[in-house]
Formats: structure tokens, C-alpha cells, sequence
């Protein structure tokens, strides 16, 4: 049986992707930092709900023991994320660094605080496997290309940490080479995060999520992908 971890997961694109591991057999952790909204959504589909802030040291750390003592850990998905520009609404003049260091505490230091405290356990494992969730608004290449979406959306701290996220997951992929470690783009997907103005499904939006979650062992590892396949950095 394979367990899987999936931070931010009571709502969105991460309560999507535990639904869907659920019914491909894995045993999974719903993470959520509001315990009762956890085992309500965890309820719902015979996950685990664990409560884990990944802002929060502590928080981490007794997720971490809790998954430990009862098994360990196979597969984690680092879902949670924040967008605090209003989806790229927000004049760039306005943005500061409090806000440039609260979104990167969630998606960027949060990713590696909570890899730092799995990573013993899923090294332990016959076929670990890391998922970080990005977004094709990472890519360096289309933020530089005229006539890409990339080229044209306005925001700054949203998307300078999922560039971060990208850079997190090729440097732990070579550092751990027993591990496949990838970022995936889930696509323009209605959730919470852009006020349900997304043109796919969670359905949708989670598939690429659960595709990399169940990569074989001869799979890549240090990629980008999203549904249709590579992406550029």
C-alpha cells in the first residue's frame, strides 16, 4: 500500500488529488491547517486528515512524527499555495516585501520545511516520490517570450516563487537521485486561489498531480511537466 501526503488538500486541487489516490489505492494524509476542516473533507473520501501548517515548524515536525509512527511515508505531494496579488490584478507598484516574504514562506519555504522533516521517512521507502506543485508561471522561458501568457501576466510574487519552487526541485532532485522529484503545472483550474475564475475543472487540474504521484521508479526525476507533457524553465 502506498501513502501519500498531500499538504493543503481540505479544498481545491489538493482535496481533488487525494480523491482520486484515494480511489487508486493509496492510503492517504489530507494536510490542513484547520484540523476540523481536515477531517470533515478526509471524511469524505476515506483519507487520513492530519493537521500541518507548513508556515509552522512545530506543526511540521509533529506531522512528520505522526506519519512516522504510524508507517511512514511513500509519496508527498507539496500542494499548498497562496497568491496574495489578486490573480495578478494588483499594480505592481503596490506589492512589498512582506507580502514578497509571506507568499515565499507558503510556496517556496514551506515546500522545504516540510521536505526537510519527510525526508528521512521517504527515504525509507522502496519508490519515494516527491510532487511540487508549480504553475506555467514559473517558466523563465515564457516570461520572456512575446505572446505567451507568461510574457504578459503582471504579477510578481506568486510567480517569482513557483520560478523558486522549480529551481527547489531540480537541486533536491540531483542531490537525492533515489527519489523522482518533479514540479508539475496543473493548468488554469477554478480553485479558491485565482476566486474560481479558472477554465478547468479540479478533475482536470488534478490529473497531472496524480500522474507524477504514481511515477514509476524509472520515471524522470529534475522535470517540469504538465498535462500535454514537458515544459520549458
Amino acid at each position: 500500500m502506498t501513502t501519500t501526503l498531500i499538504t493543503g488538500a481540505n479544498k481545491g486541487l489538493g482535496f481533488e488529488s487525494a480523491r482520486q489516490l484515494v480511489e487508486a489505492g493509496h492510503t492517504v494524509y489530507l494536510g490542513s491547517r484547520d484540523l476540523e476542516r481536515g477531517r470533515l473533507a478526509a471524511a469524505q473520501i476515506g483519507a487520513r486528515a492530519v493537521q500541518l501548517d507548513v508556515t509552522d515548524d512545530a506543526s511540521v515536525t509533529a506531522a512528520a512524527e505522526l506519519i512516522d509512527a504510524e508507517g511512514g511515508l511513500d509519496v508527498l505531494i507539496n500542494n499548498a499555495g497562496i497568491d496574495l496579488e489578486r490573480n495578478g490584478t494588483m499594480d505592481l507598484a503596490d506589492v512589498t516585501a512582506d507580502m514578497m516574504r509571506t507568499v515565499f514562506d507558503t510556496n517556496v519555504f514551506g515546500v522545504v520545511r516540510v521536505i526537510h522533516a519527510f525526508l528521512p521517512f521517504l527515504r525509507k521507502s522502496a519508490a519515494p516520490v516527491i510532487v511540487n506543485v508549480s504553475s506555467s508561471l514559473a517558466s523563465m522561458t515564457r516570461a520572456t517570450t512575446p505572446g505567451t501568457v507568461g510574457y504578459t501576466y503582471p504579477g510578481l510574487t506568486y510567480t517569482s516563487s513557483k520560478t523558486a519552487l522549480n529551481r527547489v526541485t531540480v537541486q533536491y532532485a540531483k542531490a537525492f537521485p533515489d527519489l523522482r522529484i518533479n514540479s508539475v503545472e496543473p493548468g488554469y483550474t477554478a480553485t479558491d486561489l485565482n476566486a474560481n475564475t479558472g477554465t478547468q475543472t479540479v478533475d482536470q487540474g488534478a490529473e497531472i498531480i496524480v500522474r507524477m504521484a504514481q511515477i514509476p521508479q524509472d520515471g524522470p526525476t529534475g522535470g517540469y511537466f504538465a498535462a500535454s507533457g514537458p515544459l520549458p524553465w
